[in-house]
């Protein structure tokens, strides 16, 4: 465990605190917005334009980051951010307000993510970037697992106040602000040239980056059309007869297999390679959303909340860690954000697009549509050829 550094336990304990207060409003969430008077329509346009934010953001801060060579202020002001969002949730319920809340949530997340991962990808090497990766998505979603988990205490006492909860979530956002002031950014050279970073610099780096790097993203894209917000399988869960308790339930047990099995699928793919278990992933959430269409019974949703987890521990931190070994050192935020960047635009279309589908068609007509879409994908990454630099395998 030598190579789980004192920065990376400090970033992996201030993102599960900050999972733990924001994961206690995502299962509640859609509920909450139904509750004000939100459409599935507008709520599938809320989380694709608040998903558009934070990507966006990702690139331009990415890049910013490494050309000032700072990471941890950016890590700082985007926890800071996303905490002070979760209080304005609740205070006033009128729809632009509820995007406004909702977008400095995401932008903070913008702010934060490139320069997090590259402090990740700064402490590990080509081998361990697995572990690693796998290491800190573990905790962060151990977070996933604790802040459901109060919320589904509170509600049982205090059923259907969601208000309150979006104040409780602040508590635990502060102490991921407090804690990440631990960190501290290697030593840089003071006297060095301040370039101009315009907004939408980062695309640039898109002609400039290796063809293997253009391939995969073009690949995770394509993926990124088709996979809509997780609002929409706790959506699913909730029109299928299950009670607010057990949506909660489903989605804490998602975030436990997912906690559990990140470090260990990490551990695996530095052995097996990590394209290799990315299929696999892919071919797991392919059946989740098969699954989704037939909707039987609270049995097949746990079945099919356990093969989600599976699959989000063999794709999220595996993601990141192929595109950090794929790129240079000195472009590992912006590589990332850029890519998140991209990402996010096509999450916005997902996520608008998915909740159109669910509207005119219904639900069964969605998930299929997302699942045949992502065996296209996985034809894709079957032609892509083993990157050859670094000496992990890949």
């Amino acid at each position: 465990m030598k190579y789980i550094t004192r920065t990376v336990w400090i970033l992996s304990v201030v993102s599960l605190l900050t999972d733990t207060a924001s994961e206690m409003l995502y299962p509640i969430m859609p509920i909450y917005l139904k509750t004000i008077g939100f459409s599935i329509v507008l709520i599938g346009i809320l989380e694709g334009v608040a998903e558009a934010t934070a990507g966006l953001s990702k690139g331009y801060f990415g890049k910013l980051s490494d050309s000032s060579s700072r990471r941890v202020p950016f890590v700082q002001i985007g926890y800071a951010f996303s905490t002070i969002s979760k209080p304005m949730m609740a205070i006033f319920t009128f729809p632009l307000w509820i995007f406004f809340a909702r977008t400095i949530d995401r932008f903070g997340k913008g702010i934060r993510t490139g320069a997090r991962d590259a402090i990740l990808s700064d402490e590990a090497t080509p081998e361990t970037k697995g572990k690693v990766f796998g290491f800190h998505r573990s905790m962060d979603t151990l977070g996933a697992v604790i802040g459901p988990s109060l919320a589904l205490l509170y509600l049982y006492f205090y059923p259907q106040d969601y208000k309150t909860l979006f104040f409780i979530a602040f508590i635990p956002g502060l102490f991921a602000v407090l804690s990440s002031f631990y960190l501290k950014d290697k030593k840089v050279n003071e006297n060095k040239q301040k370039v101009k970073t315009p907004f939408f610099s980062f695309l640039k780096y898109w002609k400039a980056s290796p063809t293997d790097y253009r391939k995969l993203v073009v690949g995770l894209l394509i993926f990124t059309l088709f996979n809509s917000s997780d609002v929409f399988l706790l959506l699913q869960a909730k029109q299928s007869g299950l009670d607010d308790t057990m949506v909660i339930g489903v989605y804490i047990f998602y975030n436990l297999i997912y906690a559990l099995f990140a470090f260990p699928v990490g551990i695996l793919a530095d052995n097996v390679g990590l394209k290799t278990i990315f299929i696999i992933g892919l071919a797991l959430f392919a059946i989740v959303y098969f699954g989704m269409s037939v909707n039987i019974n609270i049995y097949f949703f746990f079945g099919l909340f356990f093969l989600y987890g599976i699959y989000a521990s063999a794709t999220e931190g595996i993601s990141k860690a192929w595109i950090s070994n794929i790129t240079d050192k000195k472009d590992t935020a912006t590589a990332i954000g850029t890519f998140s960047g991209l990402q996010s635009i096509c999450t916005m279309l997902a996520s608008s697009l998915t909740g159109l589908i669910w509207f005119q068609f219904g639900a069964t007509t969605a998930f299929i549509t997302t699942a045949t879409a992502t065996l296209i994908v996985i034809a894709y990454f079957l032609t892509i050829p083993k990157p050859t630099n670094g000496t992990a395998k890949i």
